[in-house]
Formats: C-alpha cells, sequence, structure tokens
C-alpha cells in the first residue's frame, strides 16, 4: 500500500509524496489537481517552506538579494555596473592593437545569450563578429591561438549569480563559504590571490576579471564621461583619491550581476499565483522534476543550483570550434580538484543554475551537449562519457532514472519554457558613455549589430 498520501478536500483527490507507484495512483484519479501535487513536492524539497523557497526576488528589492555585505547593493552602484559590463573601452590593456577596445564583459555574457557566450568558447579579446545571438563570433587570424582571450571551459551564465556564494565551475572565486580553509591555494601572482581581499565570489570575479582579460579604466573615460557622476554617487564614502579605482569598479559590476534575475520566467509567474502561467505540459514536468526524477536533490532554491560539487562524466571542451586552453590535458579539467589539490575533488563541477538555458545550445562544463533534452537524456542514462572520470569519483546519485520518452519530453518542456525569461533585455543598456559598440566593438561585430 502507498505511503505518505495526503488526503484533501473532502477525500476527492491524493497526492504523492515520493514514490513513483503513487505518482501513477494519484495521476489516475479524477480530481488529480498538478498544482497542488507540485506544491507539495516543493514543500518537502524545500524542507517545509513551500513555493516562497523558489521565488525570486525583483531586481530592484536590493533587501532580498542575496549579497556580500562589504558591498552592499544600491541604485547608483547597479547602474555603474550595469555601463562597465558592457563598456567595450575599458579594453584597454589587449596584446595586439587590433582588439583595443573592441570587448567587454558582456562578450563572454551577454543577453541574447541568457547572459552565456552563445558559443561553445566565448572569446573576448581576438574575437571577431557576433552574428544575432553570439553564435557568429571567431577568432580574429590576426591572433596567434595562445594569445586568444578564452577559457578551458565553457563560460558560465551570470544569471541568477546572486545565489552563489564562490563561482566558476570549480568555485575558485571567492574568501569565504565553501573556500575557506583554501587559503594555502590563494597564489601570489595568480588571479585567484584577489580572494585575499576578502569578498564573496561574484565580487572577487569581477575584479579579478578586469585584469585577466586586461581590462582597465582609463582616466580620459572618467573624467570626459558620466562615469564621474556615475562613480561619485555609487562610492560617495570613498575618498576621491581612491573612488576611481579597479577595484570599485568590480564592486560596482558585481552589484549590477547580483541583479540578474529571471523573475519574469512563467515557472516564477506560477509560483506567484498566475497559475496558468504554465501549461499542464511543463507542470508535469516540474512535478517529475521535484518528485519522481529527483532533479531538485541538486538543482534546490530559487536558481535552481546548488554550491555541490559533482562528478557526472561529463567530456570536457576539445575539438573542433575549440582554441588554445581547451584540452584534456588543461588542470582546468579536473573541476574543483583542479583547484584544491584534493584527489577526492578531481572532475567535481559545480552545479549550475537551470534559467534561460537553451538561449545558448551547450550544456556541461565542456559545452558538449547541444540541447535540453540532450542533456536530460545523458543524466536519464547515467552512463559516463568521459574516459578520464574513474568510476569512484562519480557521484552517488548518477544512476539510471529510468524516465520514459514522454517523461523526458515533460523534463525538457519545464527547462526550456517554464524556466525562461523573455525579457532579459530589460538588464541592457541603450549606450554606454564611450559611445561605443557593445556587447564587442570590432568591426564585424559592429556590421552585425548595425552598430557604428
Amino acid at each position: 500500500m502507498c505511503k505518505n498520501l495526503l488526503f484533501v478536500s473532502f477525500g476527492i483527490w491524493v497526492v504523492l509524496s515520493g514514490l513513483s507507484g503513487c505518482q501513477k495512483m494519484v495521476e489516475q484519479s479524477p480530481a488529480f489537481d498538478l498544482d497542488e501535487a507540485i506544491g507539495l513536492a516543493m514543500e518537502e524539497a524545500s524542507g517545509g517552506v513551500g513555493l516562497q523557497a523558489y521565488i525570486l526576488p525583483e531586481s530592484d528589492d536590493f533587501a532580498s538579494i542575496p549579497q556580500d555585505p562589504r558591498n552592499p547593493i544600491n541604485v547608483a552602484k547597479v547602474d555603474l555596473g550595469k555601463k562597465l559590463f558592457h563598456e567595450t573601452r575599458l579594453g584597454i590593456r589587449p596584446k595586439y592593437t587590433e582588439g583595443m577596445y573592441t570587448y567587454s564583459c558582456a562578450s563572454c555574457h551577454h543577453v541574447e545569450a541568457g547572459f552565456q557566450a552563445g558559443i561553445q568558447q566565448g572569446i573576448g579579446e581576438g574575437g571577431l563578429g557576433f552574428g544575432y545571438t553570439g553564435e557568429k563570433r571567431i577568432a580574429n587570424p590576426m591572433y596567434p591561438t595562445d594569445s586568444l582571450d578564452v577559457q578551458p571551459v565553457r563560460s558560465p551564465s551570470a544569471l541568477n549569480i546572486a545565489y552563489q556564494t564562490n563561482v566558476l565551475w570549480n568555485g575558485q572565486f571567492g574568501a569565504t563559504h565553501v573556500n575557506e580553509g583554501t587559503e594555502s591555494r590563494w597564489t601570489d601572482g595568480t588571479p585567484i590571490a584577489v580572494n585575499k581581499l576578502g569578498y564573496e565570489g561574484t565580487e572577487t570575479q569581477a575584479i579579478a576579471g578586469l585584469t585577466v582579460h586586461r581590462m582597465d579604466l582609463d582616466q580620459g573615460l572618467i573624467f570626459s564621461t558620466v562615469y564621474k557622476e556615475y562613480f561619485d554617487h555609487a562610492f560617495a564614502e570613498v575618498d576621491s583619491v581612491d573612488r576611481y579605482s579597479k577595484e570599485n569598479a568590480g564592486l560596482a559590476i558585481a552589484a549590477y550581476e547580483r541583479t540578474l534575475l529571471a523573475n519574469h520566467s512563467p515557472f516564477q509567474r506560477w509560483l506567484k499565483g498566475e497559475k496558468r502561467a504554465m501549461s499542464d505540459f511543463e507542470k508535469r514536468g516540474a512535478l517529475l522534476f521535484f518528485g519522481e526524477a529527483n532533479c531538485v536533490s541538486c538543482h534546490n532554491g530559487p536558481a535552481l543550483n546548488s554550491m555541490e560539487f559533482y562528478a557526472l562524466g561529463m567530456r570536457d571542451m576539445e575539438g573542433p570550434g575549440t582554441y588554445g586552453g581547451a584540452s584534456s590535458q588543461n588542470p582546468a579539467n579536473l573541476g574543483r580538484g583542479g583547484f584544491t589539490g584534493k584527489p577526492e575533488d578531481n572532475f567535481k563541477f559545480k552545479v549550475p543554475q537551470l534559467y534561460n538555458l537553451k538561449d545558448s545550445p551547450f550544456y556541461g562544463h565542456g559545452g558538449t551537449f547541444h540541447s535540453v533534452r540532450e542533456i536530460v537524456e545523458y543524466k536519464n542514462r547515467a552512463v559516463s562519457e568521459n574516459q578520464n572520470v574513474p568510476a569512484s569519483q562519480l557521484a552517488p546519485g548518477f544512476i539510471p532514472l529510468h524516465l520514459t520518452d514522454a517523461q523526458i519530453n515533460q523534463i525538457t518542456g519545464f527547462l526550456e519554457r517554464s524556466l525562461y525569461d523573455p525579457h532579459l533585455d530589460r538588464y541592457v543598456p541603450v549606450r554606454i558613455p564611450s559611445g561605443f559598440c557593445f556587447p564587442n566593438n570590432d568591426e564585424s561585430s559592429r556590421h552585425d549589430m548595425g552598430c557604428n
């Protein structure tokens, strides 16, 4: 007899609390209510909190957005960060003069790709072109391969980054939370040394990224544009001698990034009471996600992510369409272990957020999956495809789910449609103070974007 059944509303319907056999019996009930079933599954998954545990705050509700106590969010700081994040004139220290003023933070995290790159391996300096969603960006043939500004793993989304205390696939950035005790790995002269400033991950990455990608503030930009006014408002408490700094620029960028929340998606609207925001097909996917398929065991909370690291045996980034740095020999392919130096952490990567996935059709740390359904199928089969990953390292939860094709379609529908915010352009400035084109400012990109 099925356990954990909850009888409500005069006993005319029953809702499951976990067992797949119970779920099938429940769904055959003539008065089965999908909304109630999902709500009960979410209540269990959230430890009794319920729907509230999954609601993303409004982007101007700063008090409700997770933030670094040393970098409180305010309107002036967010406005400054929005401009700096897209500012191509920050690219003032390129390896080659052809790259001067041609790239920005948004080159690899732009709105058209859901704040991802739109290609398997994002290209900052040394990239040419844009296309429509970043899909046409290629390497500048004038650049030697080892001089391209690329990463050996897929550029993660900046969307919902407020719900990550430590960032990147290996979690290396951030002095707090999961990185407490890793101080010996914060090697001077490397980007990770920025952890010594004591900030959380978003702030640390934003500050470090400016140096890593050879970006900086030039005084002409500050004092000949409205940037001076923006800095004066955002950092009024900082002495003017120290106000216009790379560190403060990074803090402003991080404040802006924390407001990048997919709170207009159908699932978020459903959570707030708009029960028709999701179709029944998507709701069945949600019920599987929070119930029988148990996706929520890893993907939990408002951003459906976590600060846990798991090995799922996915392929590393290599092959056609990738450039220098992407190979099976790169330490980045060790995931968390490449940062901590602990063998037990090898091949384990951070659990990513799940909103606006279909904007950039590359998934996994290597970007080797090309559709949401493909990666759902992979997790359903639970057969490692990376021969470098020992079976002993694979996550205990990486086991076959035995889902049917119909159930895979339903979960895919929930992920692609219900978790899709169609209005992310609200986070993009109409123009930037330099007057340059963005997210890229090379000639090919300007042509693609119709920007002069």
